[in-house]
């Protein structure tokens, strides 16, 4: 292979994702990582970008919830230009995959946002997330009530067509059967805007669903007789929960007890268009959203997504949640990837993974440089 395709970026500390590595170096041939150890023992006359002391190299970030970015909200765009400006707008902050995510909306706007991704050549995005419409109407959160309704056999069909990589429901709005013929088919399926109780929503996890979007928010809260879906998630070793830490959401201490638990969990920012651009208000479905701190809201105080960037989450979960840097990097690349099926090829610093990675200070979190497939810089359009 040409050293036009074969380079090195060495660190003081490469953190893969399981471990710490010190005075290391990462190898890439093409857009894959073939070698990972001491940057004594790199071969001669290897290309080495050397990061300045002190700064970490470790893998990208993936967003399995992202409603937009860089001024650009999905539902209103639901084009190949509208995924790769909101895909650009991430990147910055050290987000290497993102799941583009489309909120309860029409059927039309399903299919053009599956559609955009078919057409999207941008290795960043790994598919749509479907938020709703199969959803609970009394958990709406800011999804449009009449946009809300259950599923019908079209749906099926066009959920299971290439292109979505997961869907959020509510157990109880869709029939019986439907969630696994949603695995079957290769989508993942979470929990969210739901007032499932407990016994159905321990139904759902048997079926197949595995995941639960923004645990906490817009879904039965938990009671001493009816414990409902957050103590069947926290109590599932097989599930994965989203976490949105940004001090709004969830309480902290809500959180922590969260981390406590059986269940895995993956950082998520739920991000609105102000994350990666200028403005800091947006409409959304006729109604006026403002970022309030790193949360939307509308003018009435409901939450509307949040203004979260993914290395802000990464930090808010040393600072609020008492976790290390180390696992809160890996809550934002190990677990998602893993929640997707991804796994063996994203997520991590090694041997045959894709060369998705972040260069940041580990004081201050703050991203650096990212790389994509190897290539540093900014993300390419679809």
């Amino acid at each position: 292979m040409s050293d036009l395709h074969r380079h090195a970026v060495a660190a003081t500390t490469v953190f893969d994702g399981v471990e710490e590595h010190v005075g290391s170096a990462v190898l890439i041939e093409g857009s894959h990582i073939a070698w990972v150890g001491p940057t004594k023992h790199l071969p001669a006359q290897v290309p080495v970008h050397t990061l300045p002391d002190g700064v970490w190299l470790a893998p990208g970030f993936i967003d399995v919830q992202v409603n937009g970015g860089g001024d650009m909200f999905f539902n209103d765009e639901p084009t190949t230009d509208g995924i790769a400006r909101i895909a650009a707008a991430h990147r910055r902050f050290g987000t290497t995959t993102i799941l583009p995510t489309l909120i309860s909306d029409t059927t039309e706007k399903m299919q053009a946002a599956l559609q955009a991704f078919r057409k999207c050549g941008n290795p960043g995005v790994a598919g749509v997330h479907l938020e709703g419409p199969f959803l609970s109407p009394r958990r709406p959160g800011v999804h449009d009530p009449a946009m809300i309704r259950p599923p019908t056999a079209e749906d099926l069909q066009l959920v299971t067509s290439s292109g979505t990589a997961l869907v959020t429901l509510a157990p109880e709005q869709v029939p019986a059967g439907f969630i696994s013929a949603l695995v079957r088919a290769g989508v993942r399926v979470a929990f969210g805007h739901s007032m499932a109780t407990y016994a159905q929503t321990k139904a759902a996890l048997a079926e197949g669903m595995t995941g639960f979007t923004h645990l906490f928010n817009a879904m039965r809260p938990m009671d001493s007789r009816e414990p409902g879906p957050i103590a069947a998630a926290l109590e599932s070793p097989q599930a994965h929960f989203g976490m949105i830490v940004d001090g709004a959401h969830v309480h902290p201490a809500m959180l922590r007890m969260a981390l406590r638990g059986a269940a895995r969990p993956m950082l998520v920012t739920d991000a609105m268009p102000p994350v990666g651009g200028s403005s800091t208000t947006f409409s959304l479905h006729g109604r006026r959203i403002h970022v309030q701190d790193a949360a939307c809201m509308t003018d009435d105080g409901t939450l509307a997504g949040s203004a979260l960037d993914m290395a802000s989450a990464v930090r808010n979960s040393v600072r609020l949640l008492d976790v290390p840097l180390t696992r809160a990097l890996r809550y934002a690349s190990v677990e998602p990837a893993q929640f997707l099926g991804l796994g063996n090829y994203l997520g991590r610093l090694a041997r045959g993974y894709r060369a998705d990675m972040l260069a940041l200070d580990p004081q201050n979190v703050h991203v650096l440089q990212t790389w994509v497939e190897g290539t540093i810089g900014a993300s390419e359009p679809c």
